[in-house]
């Protein structure tokens, strides 16, 4: 079993599904001979050739429209957009036919295509580069919406979306694609999409997050154990459909939460969790549900860069301040 990187990982779940079923079919902006901006479909064209990992033109739409044929044809493509913030133009396609197709054909033909996206901030790249836009992904019926956060993690839910007979939107944080490795074994075992992950136990205080922002929520939870508060840690791994049950769960034992992501705090989908909580779980709280997030703001280059991202600093003052209600 080798310990590999995030990046490696999809490159190794992409691999598999594509010796396994002759119907996976991989297309992008430079992913054939290139390996992909990130290199994430390195070797993958030599190994099963140019009819199955595709090099497309610079159009986002004409990506995301082809898949969507190709799935409805009996294809499983699996699309990259580059960047999640060049998505905007695929959105027409995602959300106007990928979305609706089983619905649109009461159930005769359904849309079996996954959109990959490498997201987030933290690698200081230009505008347009480092976006998280997964609320506006998770509000629209009919998409899936899946963040992993490990190696291990983009592994089994990479698998699991290819497989999945709907269209899944699966965004692979850029700041975590070489930042530590893990024993990840090629075994095939998809991770079910429509869970949480609950990373580290607690009784005091949930912290829950997805993407990137795990990193710095996992170190937080390491320091507040230093101060003798016990954190349970969640990664919702899939926004949509949200696995709520497991943080209602969670939240009525320890009485506190705290929600963490790098994306804008308005309308961020911290607020969907927020209001499932308010709904369902109110009377469990001891204390003010408290969100960590990125700025009000187009994401700023170079130093400010890490200003804007949530870091350890500032999950730990909104943990001390759940902590002082008793």
């Amino acid at each position: 079993m080798a310990e590999i990187t995030l990046v490696e990982a999809v490159n190794l779940a992409l691999a598999h599904e594509l010796a396994r079923d002759p119907s996976v079919v991989l297309l992008g902006e430079d992913i054939g001979a290139n390996g992909g901006v990130f290199r994430a479909t390195l070797g993958l064209k030599d190994r099963f050739g140019a009819g199955r990992v595709l090099d497309t033109p610079l159009a986002e739409a004409a990506i995301a429209g082809l898949a969507v044929g190709m799935a409805a044809e009996g294809l499983k493509p699996v699309a990259e957009i580059q960047f999640t913030g060049f998505i905007y133009p695929a959105l027409d396609q995602l959300i106007n036919h990928a979305s609706r197709m089983r619905h649109r054909t009461r159930g005769r033909l359904t849309c079996p295509m996954v959109l990959r996206s490498p997201c987030g901030a933290g690698i200081h790249a230009p505008e347009h580069h480092s976006e998280s836009p997964e609320a506006l992904i998770a509000h629209v019926p009919g998409l899936r919406m899946v963040i992993p956060s490990s190696p291990a993690r983009a592994y089994g839910l990479l698998l699991a979306a290819i497989r999945d007979p709907d269209p899944v939107v699966f965004f692979e944080p850029t700041r975590l694609y070489r930042l530590f490795r893990q024993a990840v074994e090629d075994d095939g075992v998809a991770l079910p999409l429509d869970a949480c992950f609950v990373l580290r136990g607690g009784t005091d205080l949930t912290l829950v997050s997805w993407g990137a922002a795990i990193h710095e929520t996992l170190a937080a939870a390491g320091a507040l154990e230093d101060e003798g508060v016990s954190a349970e840690v969640i990664d919702v791994a899939t926004l949509k459909p949200l696995d709520m049950a497991t943080i209602l769960e969670s939240v009525g034992r320890t009485g506190r939460c705290v929600v963490v992501h790098e994306a804008a705090r308005s309308a961020g989908f911290g607020a969907e969790i927020a209001a499932g909580i308010a709904e369902s779980g109110l009377f469990s709280l001891l204390a003010p549900l408290e969100r960590v997030t990125g700025y009000d703001v187009v994401l700023p280059y170079s130093r400010l860069e890490m200003q804007y991202l949530p870091g350890v600093a500032r999950i730990l003052a909104a943990a001390r301040r759940a902590m002082k209600f008793q």
